[in-house]
């Protein structure tokens, strides 16, 4: 059954205080990268309503959102809650947390979608897939009424590009050519492109959908950014890029002074 979720409130913003969101003046307590996630991850899941069609992130700040849902349904304080996993490693997750899941074929419609963001721009423009599943995140919370972003304050950039990786997913078949003709599309950012491998570089990274990933690394801003997907997704070799764009609907933001919630 489709919920729509409750509205959001505009520049919102509270303070932490013992691991808890108050309107109280802020915290002297220095909390962790991990705890700011923590944070983040359970006011996002506030949001969500008995009955909602749920989109589940992947990643260590929205495996914190999926292990909160999973305690209110033990809670009984959420029923008919239905997840769709955006990766195999979600996937594990949810069902060892007892969280009924389903896909996009039974659910086209996603009510709402909580997951994290490598990268978050002033536009919410947004960079995922560093943890290298981009192409079903993308899928997922493309179908979603409502997309809540995740971060704690490092995640935020004044540029697309602008802390790391920019993650595209290539097909197997001559990677390197496309890894070069990828290269070369952004040499004017002096772009260097890599592709990602595990165990220290002894094998090939491959993602749940049997793919490559090349990470684009920038010295520049690449401009105008729907231009630049344009040009990526016109290549044949590629399947599709991390870049998220005016997708976020609210992005929460978790920081030593306490959340910000940014809406569209």
């Amino acid at each position: 059954m489709a919920i729509p979720c409750p509205p959001f409130i505009g520049s919102e913003k509270l303070s932490v205080e013992s691991g808890a969101m108050s309107p109280s003046s802020p915290s002297p307590l220095i909390l962790t990268q991990d705890e700011l996630k923590k944070i983040a991850a359970y006011k996002a899941v506030d949001f969500v309503q008995s009955g909602m069609v749920l989109g589940l992130g992947t990643g260590s700040t929205a495996k914190h959102a999926v292990d909160r849902i999973a305690d209110l349904l033990h809670q009984g304080k959420l029923k008919d809650i239905v997840g769709i996993p955006t990766s195999k490693k979600t996937h594990q997750q949810a069902v060892s947390l007892g969280i009924p899941l389903s896909d996009l074929d039974s659910h086209p419609v996603v009510d709402l979608a909580i997951d994290g963001a490598d990268e978050v721009d002033s536009n919410l423009n947004l960079v995922k897939g560093r943890g290298g599943s981009l192409l079903r995140e993308k899928m997922i919370e493309s179908a979603c009424k409502k997309f809540i972003v995740i971060v704690d304050e490092s995640k935020l950039v004044a540029h697309v590009g602008a802390s790391g990786a920019m993650p595209v997913e290539v097909v197997p078949f001559c990677w390197k050519f496309t890894q070069d003709t990828l290269q070369n599309l952004f040499d004017y950012a002096g772009c260097v492109a890599k592709l990602r491998t595990d165990n220290g570089g002894e094998k090939i990274f491959v993602t749940d959908n049997g793919n490559y990933i090349v990470d684009l690394f920038f010295e520049k801003n690449i401009g105008d950014l729907n231009v630049a997907s344009g040009a990526i997704l016109r290549l044949a070799g590629v399947v599709e890029h991390g870049m998220f764009l005016d997708m976020a609907t609210t992005v929460i933001v978790a920081g030593e002074l306490g959340i910000t919630i940014k809406n569209k």
